[in-house]
């Protein structure tokens, strides 16, 4: 009998049909596996993450002496986020993607606790600190797309991104759902419920990363120092991709942050600025599904030029919006634009040795 091997192929829309005991270590079959708990992560991940943006600068606003500190607390999110982002990847090299995504998604569930607390004490800086831990956890999960990333093959590696940031536009559903169901969940303590709810949404994703099988890394590949992060950073296409990447995250989460705040400030319902977020998600999640071909076709600058374009014109919308209208359109236009800007960048960093 002949073997005949093919390593082109993944049909993960269809499938194919298992016909033999050689399919238990078919390539396909363990890269389609892999993609999903990504794809599965991602989807928790993106829950807590519009959940937070949703209910957060109102809380802190309802918290703080000082209205002008409303979303300090969105912004210690992001510190704990940039502060253990390094780390959490060293920790993982050691102990291997799942252990670290597990330690994550259980520091996310203190987290929730901490903002709950918080929230029931009244005390504004708790929830400052309880972001920080929720920021972590985060850091932690940004790595869920190159965990697709290290279970594809090259040619893949795109696309394999661009679906696991995919399973983020159901996570862009159910998070202001949930945010709409639960922050008035205790009379007393609006938004106490929200953050409640986070820690079994980690809870879920701790149960889902139990069937992540990526090998652990050799001893040998544990100690290989890799290449110089000093090398690697003065490469050019790396320098271009991190700033495509900071720059259309920045704008998103200067507009984002400050959306629910604006909406509540003219008059519009919370469960309105909730539909926002998630129009928000699926125009930042949507083109995911072809994304990683356009880049593949049309190369890595044109699409980022053309994600570049829409943010300018999103950010021209906005204003106008407030006034007129709900803020959709502008942040669809957002969305998409920087889920293009923010997907090539991933893509050049994974090609270029960065992660």
């Amino acid at each position: 009998m002949t073997a005949i091997w093919w390593d082109q192929s993944l049909p993960l829309w269809v499938g194919c049909r298992r016909c033999s005991p050689g399919c238990d270590h078919c390539y396909a079959l363990t890269q389609a596996k892999r993609l999903k708990v990504g794809v599965g992560d991602t989807l928790t991940l993106q829950t807590t993450g519009v959940t937070m943006v949703a209910v957060t600068g109102l809380t802190g606003f309802a918290l703080s002496e000082n209205k002008a500190l409303a979303t300090l607390p969105l912004t210690c999110y992001v510190l704990g986020s940039a502060m253990t982002t390094i780390p959490a990847s060293y920790l993982m090299k050691r102990v291997g993607r799942r252990i670290g995504f597990q330690l994550g998604t259980a520091v996310g569930m203190l987290g929730s606790i901490a903002c709950s607390f918080a929230v029931y004490m009244a005390q504004f800086w708790m929830l400052c600190a309880g972001m920080m831990v929720m920021g972590v956890y985060t850091a932690f999960g940004k790595y869920y797309r190159f965990a697709a990333a290290d279970a594809a093959s090259v040619e893949f590696r795109a696309k394999a991104i661009s679906l696991t940031l995919a399973g983020g536009i159901v996570g862009g559903v159910t998070g202001p759902e949930m945010a709409k169901r639960t922050h008035d969940l205790f009379v007393d303590h609006p938004y106490m419920g929200s953050y409640m709810s986070l820690g079994f949404v980690c809870l879920l994703a701790m149960l889902i990363l139990t069937r992540l099988d990526i090998p652990k890394l050799s001893e040998k590949e544990i100690h290989d120092p890799g290449r110089p992060l000093a090398k690697i950073m003065r490469q050019p296409e790396f320098v271009v991709a991190v700033l495509a990447s900071m720059l259309s995250y920045g704008i998103m989460n200067l507009m984002m942050t400050s959306t629910p705040l604006a909406m509540r400030a003219h008059d519009h319902h919370f469960n309105d600025a909730a539909m926002v977020l998630e129009w928000h998600v699926f125009g930042m999640y949507g083109p995911s599904f072809f994304t990683g071909s356009f880049i593949k076709r049309f190369g890595t600058v044109p699409v980022m030029l053309v994600g570049a374009a829409l943010i300018a014109i999103s950010v021209a919308n906005a204003g106008y919006a407030f006034h007129h209208s709900t803020p959709a359109p502008g942040t669809i236009l957002l969305s998409t634009g920087q889920s293009r800007a923010r997907a090539w960048g991933l893509t050049a960093a994974a090609a270029g040795g960065g992660v």
